[in-house]
This record gives structure tokens, sequence and C-alpha cells, in this order.
């Protein structure tokens, strides 16, 4: 071999031992990065109250009927869960996207404090993947996307006291996946005199369900469909566990409230609204409000017209005939939708305009020919 093979010889060995080397230093430079990352998540996170340990680190929640299976390192289907080191941790815990004061009207709640003040907090994060969202921008995605600021349970339940408003409410994303914080905020909202509202699509476990239902006073569940082909097109979920889970609310106590928007051509026919009228006075009685919602195209349902007023409208009427007593309309102008009527007199018992109360008659809930109105009035 000449000298100048063996000079390149050892040049291309030396390369390839550098290269090496260099792989290796970089190989445990990342893994000291995910491991000081997952050192982080475990400081920040709060470790969840319903999963099951599976082996080799992977574990099994059981907070919702998704029951995500996730190995160490994975998220839940809904972006809030993750799996570190063979435990199951919410990692939205404390950390809030948004928080208004709204009027209680524009959860809807209609027999629920009107007109008082509804202290409204979210995180991020759904376990549902509806195509027509409304507030996608922070229910279909991960923490880490959107500038949130921590608050304890204590600082959430004095801002919304510091507010004057009667109640804090759940809401704007599914508040079932930040199930741990929204039962601390609950416990101790309830010993401070405030009530608690959940608004969720009521995708959720019967035992978590019947934990929280304890330290909640309403509840408003989105039934976006009486139709599993609906649920598994346009929300990729079941119909049949949300149907359980408002027959759980009922039976519990817990003053319950349904909206339904109104998907134009494809859960509005007045064959599926009558079904789930039927349904609901068979299952829960005649006397849960029942709001039917204008569809308007949002996120990834964007292809389909708003759906007619007429359509709302007719949805009601069926709705009444099928021996419902509180049924309303929303996302449309309809005087006649926004009232509450007293159910034997026909008189009104509280006008509204939009989310504005713009007369209440009522005395604890009771109509001027002495029929009590079920809600929760102060």
């Amino acid at each position: 071999m000449t000298h100048s093979a063996t000079v390149v010889k050892r040049s291309l060995s030396i390369l390839l031992l550098a290269f090496l080397v260099g792989t290796a230093v970089l190989f445990i430079y990342r893994r000291e990065q995910a491991l000081n990352a997952e050192s982080r998540n475990v400081t920040t996170g709060h470790e969840a109250s319903y999963y099951e340990p599976l082996s080799d680190q992977m574990v099994q929640c059981s907070l919702c009927p998704n029951q995500c299976v996730l190995s160490a390192g994975q998220w839940g289907a809904c972006k809030a869960r993750k799996n570190i080191r063979g435990k199951l941790y919410s990692m939205v815990y404390g950390r809030i996207a948004t928080s208004h004061v709204d009027p209680i009207e524009k959860k809807p709640f209609f027999h629920v404090l009107p007109g008082s003040a509804a202290f409204s907090i979210a995180t991020t994060g759904c376990n549902l993947r509806c195509l027509f969202c409304q507030n996608w921008e922070i229910s279909q995605c991960f923490p880490e996307d959107v500038q949130s600021q921590s608050a304890t349970p204590e600082q959430v339940v004095a801002a919304a006291l510091q507010s004057g408003s009667q109640s804090i409410a759940f809401t704007y994303n599914e508040p079932v996946i930040n199930f741990e914080f929204m039962l601390d905020t609950a416990k101790l909202a309830k010993s401070r005199g405030l009530k608690t509202v959940v608004i969720s699509n009521g995708y959720i476990l019967e035992e978590p369900l019947k934990e929280l239902l304890k330290y909640i006073d309403a509840y408003k569940v989105d039934l976006k469909a009486f139709d599993e082909r609906f649920y598994k097109k346009f929300t990729s979920g079941h119909l049949e566990p949300v149907l359980h889970t408002l027959k759980v609310i009922k039976q519990s106590g817990v003053w319950l409230e349904i909206v339904v928007l109104l998907v134009t051509g494809e859960n509005d026919s007045p064959e599926k609204v009558r079904a789930m009228a039927r349904w609901i006075k068979e299952n829960l009685g005649d006397s849960v409000p029942l709001h039917f919602s204008r569809f308007h195209p949002q996120y990834k349902l964007q292809n389909l017209p708003p759906t007619p007023p007429e359509v709302v409208i007719r949805a009601r009427e069926i709705a009444l005939e099928e021996g419902l007593k509180y049924v309303y309309t929303g996302n449309i102008d309809n005087p006649e939708g926004e009232a509450t009527y007293c159910p034997r007199s026909g008189e009104k018992a509280i006008v509204r305009q939009g989310y504005l109360v713009i007369a209440n008659n009522l005395n604890d809930g009771v109509c001027h020919d002495g029929e009590k109105i079920p809600g929760i009035w102060k």
C-alpha cells in the first residue's frame, strides 16, 4: 500500500470514529433532554384520578368512553392527558386558556338564576372531534399551543366572587378533560356560596360523573344528534354514552338542560327531531329544557349552509307536540322561542331578548297562577 493510500485510509477511519462519537453524544444529549422534559412534565402535571396502570409502563384512561390505552410519553385523544413513566397526568390542571364573565343565558341555561352572571373558564383540549366546533382554537390543540395563565382553585373562586358572578361555569372547551381541576374548584366554590355549572358534550363514564355531580348545581349537555351515524361521522364519538350520561344526571337531581345544534341536512329532519323529543320525555321527563340552535358554517364544516330559521322553529314545534313543556330556539330572531311560559296558563313567565332578560314574572320560580316551574331560581 502506498503512503498516500495509507494516509487516506487513516483519515477515513478518523472521520468515521468522529462521526460515531458525535452520534453517540447527540443521542445521549437528546435522551437527557427528553428525560428533563419528562421531569418538567411531572412537575407541572397533576396525576389523573381515573386510570389503570398496565404492563410495560402503559396505562388506560377511565375518564371518558374513549378509554385511551397509552404507552409512555403518549398523549390521550383529548390532548390534555399524558402517560409519563407509567402514570397518567392531567397536563391542563390550572392552565386557564380563557376566562370571561358571561350572562348565564349564553351557556345557555334558561332555568338557572335568570339574568345572573357566570364566571366562565376553559382550558384546552376535547375528547370529541366535532367538525363544526365553534371553539376549535382551544378545543383542538395541545396546552403548549395556546398561551394560558396558571391559576389555583382558590384564585378562580376569588376572581368569581370579585366579579359579582353567582356561579362558576366550566365551559367553551370540554371541561370533563380537566376533571381534577373542575372537581377541586367546584368543591371550593360550593363552600363559598357559588353555584357551579358545567357545559359539556356529555362524554364521560359513569363513575367519575357521579363523583363530579355531588358538587355541581346544573349540567348542560350538547346532544349532537339522535343518530349514531352522525356521531361517528361528525364527532368521532358515539351516541349511547351521551344518552346514558343524560339519564345519570337526571337521576342525580342535578339540574339538566339540553342543547341540540341543528346541522343543515344532517340531524335536522322532522323524524329525527320527533324521535329525540320522544326519547327525552320517556327517559328524562317532560320538564327538561330543550334548546334548538341554528348551525353556522364553522371549522371543518364550512361546505354546508346555515340552518334555515324555519327548520329551527319547526323543531321546537315538534318537541312541544311530543309533550315537552320547555323548548327554546337559539341563534335566530324568534321572541316566542326565547320566552319561558307557564304551562297551565300559557302566560309568559320570563321574556328574553338574546342573552338579556327583559322581564321575569316568576316569584321564586312560581307563576301567577301558583304553578311551579322547575329550575334554580335563587
